[in-house]
């Protein structure tokens, strides 16, 4: 494994600020760009068909920013983490769910002030015409997606369910397409005007194929991934080695996930994230899991021999992102695998870390976790007990300056609950602790 960045230690960029200000310079570029074409096209039949078309090619434009985040682009994932673009593919969803609609109203108001007559009238007759038919289509499947998406319903649906719902987006994404297509206006309003959206729509689809079809089924045929070993670890965790060929050749850091299927075992369609719980190498690969859920507590079941399919590695949870020469790693409960896979890496400088659990029992691969801390000499603190029966919360302020006086100056990496992440990062907040110092990343899929 690589040793801390020379750049990142001589004050180089840290590479998630790089990959910010590619996107944000890639976004505004995009807008500023739809926003001349808009410009410089013919207007609308009336004043309100042209607020119209200004609201129906910035909904073409959101809906590319939405395939790119969840695209999977590895350049992206490994520096800001699939967490945090999965948080902005949420919210410009909503975004583009409101201007879709108001994209349609408009039209139906324009067509029914052109033709004086009524918009339930307007919006029957434009049903009858293909490229208004594909519109209305695609605003239908967009506000389905939001209204599953939306906290309160999505809490009640099972994940299996929300995901097959959610993957209308592509078909949302080609009624769009054609959409536009028949509405000739927007491709030919001037030679550029067409080699852009041409350009911007195959952009989308190359990427989504690739990274979510391309690259996960050619490395899983290269690489032939099957189960070697079924570890329990206690009475509820279990670790799983996978190995492979060429597996040196993957690119995999410690701290990243990838989302597992076992085919024949379980169906196609459950796959879960879980971390690698020791550093990638060329002998194989292991996850640790807890049974959370059906899915992780059959993994004990698992047939040795049998085939897996592992799409990723993922995740920015990685040194990629260290700044500072000394770190300190908090996990809580199962949240320790990709802290020790971490441990492995042949990191310099002063390591802490801290290890947060009801008790000993519960501390999943301790002994690993502590003979990995002293042969790098750091220092571990196994935090156990119930949080109302600490004198202090044991990540209060005080609670983290005293076991950490320098807390400020190290990289922070927490992996644990949601509760104990928030408890962590609100600390490091009152701490003060740089937030460039600071790396925390929720392992999931939705």
């Amino acid at each position: 494994m690589t040793a801390v960045s020379d750049a990142v230690r001589r004050g180089g960029v840290p590479p998630v600020v790089v990959a910010r200000g590619a996107m944000w310079t890639f976004a505004i570029v995009n807008v500023v760009i739809v926003e001349a074409l808009f410009l410089g096209a013919a207007p609308g039949k009336n004043e309100v068909l042209t607020v119209a078309k200004f609201f129906g090619v910035h909904a073409a434009l959101l809906l590319f920013f939405q395939l790119l985040l969840v695209a999977r682009l590895p350049w992206l994932d490994r520096r800001i983490g699939m967490d945090r673009l999965t948080v902005w593919h949420r919210w410009i969803g909503f975004s583009l769910l409101w201007t879709v609609l108001t994209h349609a109203v408009l039209v139906v108001l324009g067509y029914a002030r052109l033709d004086d007559a009524s918009m339930g009238k307007t919006f029957l007759a434009l049903s009858g015409v293909p490229a208004s038919l594909l519109g209305m289509l695609a605003a239908a499947v967009i506000a389905v997606i939001a209204a599953v998406s939306a906290r309160p319903l999505r809490r009640r649906l099972r994940y299996e369910v929300w995901h097959g719902l959610h993957l209308l987006l592509y078909a949302a994404l080609g009624l769009s397409f054609v959409h536009q297509l028949l509405e000739t206006k927007t491709f030919t309003s001037s030679p550029f005007a067409t080699a852009y959206w041409w350009i911007l729509w195959l952009f989308a689809f190359g990427a989504l194929l690739a990274g979510r079809v391309a690259v996960p089924l050619w490395r899983n045929a290269h690489h032939r991934f099957r189960v070697a070993a079924v570890v329990p670890e206690s009475d509820d965790v279990v670790s799983v080695y996978v190995t492979g060929r060429h597996l040196g050749e993957l690119p995999a850091r410690a701290g990243q996930f990838c989302v597992w299927r076992f085919p024949g075992h379980q169906h196609w369609w459950s796959a879960n994230p879980f971390s690698l719980s020791a550093a990638p190498g060329g002998e194989g690969l292991r996850l640790t899991a807890k049974a959370a859920g059906s899915a992780s507590a059959g993994l004990r079941n698992l047939p040795v021999g049998s085939r897996a399919f592992v799409e990723g590695p993922y995740g920015a949870f990685t040194s990629l992102h260290r700044t500072r020469p000394g770190a300190l790693l908090i996990a809580g409960g199962v949240g320790i695998t990709p802290v020790r896979a971490m441990l492995e890496e042949r990191e310099t400088g002063d390591l802490v870390v801290l290890y947060r659990v009801r008790s000993e029992e519960d501390a999943v691969l301790l002994d690993e976790v502590r003979e990995l801390v002293e042969r790098r000499g750091g220092q571990l603190h196994l935090l156990t007990g119930r949080t109302d029966e600490h004198a202090a919360p044991p990540f209060a302020p005080d609670s983290l300056r005293r076991l950490v006086p320098d807390v400020t100056e190290r990289d922070v990496y927490v992996c644990g609950p949601p509760a104990m992440t928030a408890a962590v990062l609100a600390g490091l907040r009152e701490l003060r602790v740089p937030a460039r110092q600071v790396h925390a990343e929720r392992f999931g899929l939705a």
